[in-house]
């Protein structure tokens, strides 16, 4: 009897209708797309809590005490996400921003490569054309987060990939190697750790799984009974060693930051929910008769879920809304172009699916790339001296991050910015207060 990992060996790389990925043109556009994607790192400024968050990690290596000498109003995943490459950069004598691209960029390629070879293991899903998908996962992932990139939310997306992959073939009942259970596991923690909210997706992906299964023994899987784990050695670890995050900054947070939030205008009526809307128009159009395939319905509801935990939070902010947007689009690629038995009987239809394809990633990348207009103090604060000490008295933190790490300053406050008087003012201006 042929053994599993004998099997597992003769896997076919993809279907026959791709012939085309065995010359080297595949690889060179991959390759054009992360070169763009390093480009664009040069030109655009870096994002202003990633630029905030790297001045933390160069306090905390400096002895200061997270909570204590620095105030922050995320939990300590958001700087500790960072840490290895802040203390990377420096035993390089790098500046910090170029590790993390870097490492953000090889994140990517690991999360596309790993995910990739654990849909191969799926012999259901083995007429999907994976060079044309590859190339739009690798576009959405380096290219689309434009202003947004290196945020906590295109980390939490992209170690959460393999583990979107697995749940695919778990709901199909598909045998799993260990390595595929271990890296899903991890990645789902990773991700559950970023933020509560994340474990919308999650749960609804294992409940996909159990569902199409027909077993609820599924919910126990190795791979969420590993998720679960880290989640709660992490959470421990948090109460242990920073227990001023809950006696000192989640009470100001959960008085203030929470305590408001954006019109439902704003929450709802943007381009993320424009994208997401029209993805999963174009993908039930496109399917209507068939089906949809277990990778398909786990993207989906992991988009959905997404979704779920973007208005949840019910800012609105363009960053939040990125791994909805991104997983959203990667589900309605692998419709229109990954999978070699849709049968679209139109030419005009296929015409259609690309252009469709084309309008929500330039849409995208318009709505991530937004910034706040701080006018000319770049060449103001750049003209008084050398290394400037720069302290700023005001609730908008754009105004001074990447400013210091674009100077090569010095940030001499304790906070980003005045978050607590911008959240009053916000809670002020969008709901009441009451004065009890």
């Amino acid at each position: 009897m042929t053994s599993k990992i004998a099997a597992g060996a003769r896997i076919p790389l993809c279907h026959p209708a791709d012939r085309e990925r065995l010359s080297r043109l595949p690889w060179l556009v991959l390759a054009f797309v992360f070169v763009v994607a390093i480009m664009l790192r040069q030109v655009l400024p870096l994002n202003t809590d990633v630029s905030w968050l790297l001045t933390i990690g160069e306090r905390v290596l400096d002895g200061q005490r997270l909570y204590v000498d620095i105030v922050e109003i995320n939990p300590p995943m958001a700087v500790l996400a960072y840490l290895p490459g802040v203390a990377l950069a420096r035993a390089l004598g790098m500046d910090p921003k170029y590790v993390i691209d870097a490492q953000i960029l090889l994140l990517a390629a690991a999360s596309l490569l790993v995910t990739w070879r654990i849909l191969l293991i799926s012999s259901i899903l083995d007429s999907v054309r994976w060079v044309s998908l590859a190339i739009w996962a690798t576009v959405v992932l380096t290219i689309l987060p434009m202003q947004v990139f290196g945020q906590r939310e295109h980390i939490a997306t992209l170690t959460f990939l393999p583990a979107l992959a697995v749940y695919a073939l778990r709901s199909n009942r598909e045998p799993l190697p260990f390595w595929a259970v271990l890296t899903a596991g991890i990645g789902c923690g990773i991700t559950f750790a970023f933020k509560p909210f994340f474990a919308v997706p999650v749960i609804l992906c294992i409940v996909l799984t159990a569902v199409r299964a027909h077993s609820w023994r599924v919910l126990i899987a190795p791979e969420n009974v590993i998720a679960g784990g880290l989640v709660t050695a992490f959470s421990c670890y948090t109460y242990i060693s920073y227990p001023e995050y809950f006696t000192i900054i989640y009470p100001l947070v959960r008085d203030t930051y929470l305590s408001w939030s954006m019109p439902a205008s704003i929450v709802i009526l943007n381009s993320a929910t424009l994208i997401w809307a029209i993805a999963v128009i174009s993908i039930v159009l496109r399917r209507r008769e068939e089906k949809l395939d277990s990778a398909t319905l786990a993207t989906l509801l992991a988009s959905l879920g997404f979704a779920v935990s973007f208005f949840l939070q019910r800012r609105g902010w363009a960053y939040h809304s990125y791994p909805m947007v991104a997983t959203v689009l990667l589900a309605m690629a692998y419709v229109m172009t990954g999978v070699a038995d849709v049968r679209s009987g139109s030419r005009r239809l296929d015409v259609a699916s690309m252009a469709v394809l084309a309008a929500t990633f330039v849409t995208g990348s318009l709505w991530f790339n937004a910034t706040v207009y701080i006018g000319p103090i770049e060449e103001a604060v750049a003209g008084l001296k050398p290394n400037p000490r720069i302290l700023m008295l005001s609730g908008e933190a754009a105004i001074g991050h990447p400013l210091v790490r674009t100077l090569h300053g010095a940030w001499v406050s304790r906070q980003e910015n005045l978050w607590i008087r911008e959240f009053v003012r916000l809670t002020r201006e969008n709901n009441r207060i009451d004065a009890q």
